[in-house]
């Protein structure tokens, strides 16, 4: 399966994609615990998760930041 793209995550709402957020860290943790358990079948999905978790991030970062700047310029 391919790593996800971010114009994807760019479609998000900024509720949905914190939601999407809270869930991949919790897929993360799963992850972790079933590698803790020795009962990983797919390491594979670490790295999307990561990769995922980090577009996302970005992208609530550069909303943030954008919505901070437009603040800003109106004063």
């Amino acid at each position: 399966m391919p790593l996800p793209k971010i114009s994807e995550a760019r479609e998000l709402s900024d509720e949905k994609l914190s939601d999407e957020i809270v869930a991949i860290k919790r897929q993360l943790f799963q992850l972790r615990l079933q590698k803790a358990t020795r009962q990983l079948e797919k390491p594979h999905q670490f790295r999307q998760a990561r990769h995922r978790l980090a577009q996302l991030l970005t992208l609530e970062t550069e909303r943030k930041r954008a919505a901070s700047q437009s603040a800003k310029e109106e004063k």
